[in-house]
């Protein structure tokens, strides 16, 4: 069965603009289902793309929305509970990692039962687990045990490509995960705020500055789970997802320092001083830079156990030869993307 027409939750995001401009390129239909149609204005030009306005969250639009279409990508994601401004929701509140992340993807194994979809590709994070201690790797955790239980065993996969696609047991799913470290990328929100930090203060404290790293490219992330739609291999698989290097935070920040031409003094906080800074920053006013639920993530690194997936055939980017492009002080772009940021766009 070839993947011609697929359905993004979040594609106006981040990672959701860089995946739906590949596939377009790639002659596919896409359907876009945003909140807010004008805030995917840069998708609606191209050829091969609609944005649909939409409630992610109400399953009976879901299945409408699925219906006619061979795959559903889900990209939704929130980083932090409290207000936050976010594409595909309008506020996010406490208690919406479970509304978002567990509820959300629940509603589309459904929605994709009921509308006849068969493949579903759903975005984690490296470090979810039902049983961890932070409540965003939480519950990516359980999402991510609720997408496996949608899909088959490798037996059932076999009967699907050779019989057609047939719902043998449950909802019958060709499922695939991903479970990227920290996405880098233009316009990303990791780097870029650490270089909006490094312009405002001679001296950094540092919460979590020996958590590890393994920063990937938001465009190896696409194409990832683009070449994934059609490859076999690829169902009822999870995939972690890093760049070619490991960094401590306090590695990364520096770097960011040297290229924007701001070296400043980083001053590395212990356990306690990091959750302390943490819980400090929680309750500032206006946007969330670091919340105590960030600081239980950091406790653990965030690196991959292996290489790169053998499955994609192309080497991952790094991060030397990509994010001086944009991070540079004196680059118009990134001028441009500090005075969005600022304006809250």
């Amino acid at each position: 069965m070839k993947i011609e027409r697929i359905c993004i939750l979040g594609g106006s995001g981040f990672v959701g603009t860089h995946l739906v401009s590949l596939l377009a390129a790639r002659g596919l239909t896409v359907r876009v289902l945003s909140h807010r149609r004008e805030m995917a204005k840069e998708l609606i030009l191209l050829p091969t793309v609609e944005v649909v306005e939409a409630d992610v969250h109400d399953e009976h639009e879901l299945i409408r929305h699925f219906r006619g279409m061979d795959a559903v990508i889900n990209l939704v994601g929130i980083l932090h509970e409290g207000k936050v401004s976010r594409v595909d929701l309008p506020s996010a509140r406490r208690g919406d990692f479970q509304k978002v992340h567990i509820e959300l993807p629940r509603k589309v194994i459904r929605a994709c039962g009921e509308s006849g979809v068969h493949r579903l590709l759903h975005m984690s994070a490296l470090g979810a687990h039902p049983n961890a201690r932070s409540a965003y790797q939480r519950s990516k955790g359980i999402a991510e045990a609720l997408v496996r239980e949608a899909g088959m065993s490798h037996v059932e996969h076999e009967n699907w490509y050779l019989n057609g696609p047939k719902f043998i047991h449950g909802y019958g799913l060709n499922t695939t995960i991903f479970r990227p470290s920290v996405i880098f990328g233009r316009g990303d929100s990791f780097l870029t705020m650490f270089a909006r930090l490094l312009k405002m203060f001679p001296v950094l404290p540092l919460a979590g500055a020996t958590t590890r790293f393994a920063p990937v490219h938001v465009d190896d992330v696409a194409r990832a789970f683009a070449d994934s739609l059609d490859n076999t291999v690829t169902f009822g698989q999870t995939y972690d997802l890093c760049g070619p290097r490991a960094y401590s935070l306090q590695e990364l920040v520096r770097y960011v320092g040297e290229v924007i031409g701001k070296k400043r003094s980083i001053i590395p906080l212990g356990e306690q001083l990091s959750y302390l800074q943490a819980w400090a920053m929680e309750y500032k006013p206006g946007k969330k830079l670091m919340t105590r639920d960030n600081f239980f993530a950091m406790l653990t690194d965030n690196v991959c156990s292996g290489g790169w997936p053998s499955v994609f055939d192309f080497a991952p980017a790094s991060l030397e030869a990509i994010a001086p492009e944009y991070l540079r002080a004196d680059s118009p772009r990134a001028r441009y993307e500090d005075y969005r940021e600022n304006a809250g766009r």
